[in-house]
């Protein structure tokens, strides 16, 4: 089993065919989305290769070491996770195929007239240990 994470994008991956904003959804809309997601990932579960996934709000801030107690806070100017990122789920597949077959899946959730959103999904593998070789 390989671990893969499904990243959602908000930007920065070509437009969905659905690309209307979820600020725009009704919240019948967005409540059919959510339960898509729950739907997807509790067959995951059943099947055992559901990890874990989180939806990000989306508020986000950039932090990063500059010595000692001086870490810089910034709200900009970079493309921020916030801007980008909707959020993600883990799934631990047999083979990299299996990974595409559910990312295109997820791609399909509901969006804005209850239609397929079509979303791209950032499909990622896992760093992984090498194997030990013992003699």
């Amino acid at each position: 089993m390989a671990k893969y994470l499904l990243l959602k994008h908000y930007r920065g991956a070509p437009a969905a065919v659905n690309d209307v904003p979820m600020e725009q959804w009704t919240p019948e809309e967005v409540s059919a989305h959510v339960q898509y997601m729950r739907d997807f990932a509790a067959r995951l579960e059943g099947t055992g290769e559901f990890v874990d996934a989180q939806a990000f709000s989306p508020e986000g801030t950039f932090v990063r070491y500059d010595g000692e107690g001086r870490p810089p806070v910034t709200d900009g100017p970079f493309a921020e996770t916030k801007d980008l990122i909707a959020g993600w789920m883990v799934i631990d597949v047999e083979t990299y195929e299996r990974a595409l077959e559910l990312a295109g899946e997820l791609s399909a959730a509901p969006g804005a007239g209850g239609k397929p959103i079509h979303e791209w999904l950032e499909v990622r593998p896992f760093l992984a240990e090498p194997p030990t070789v013992t003699e």
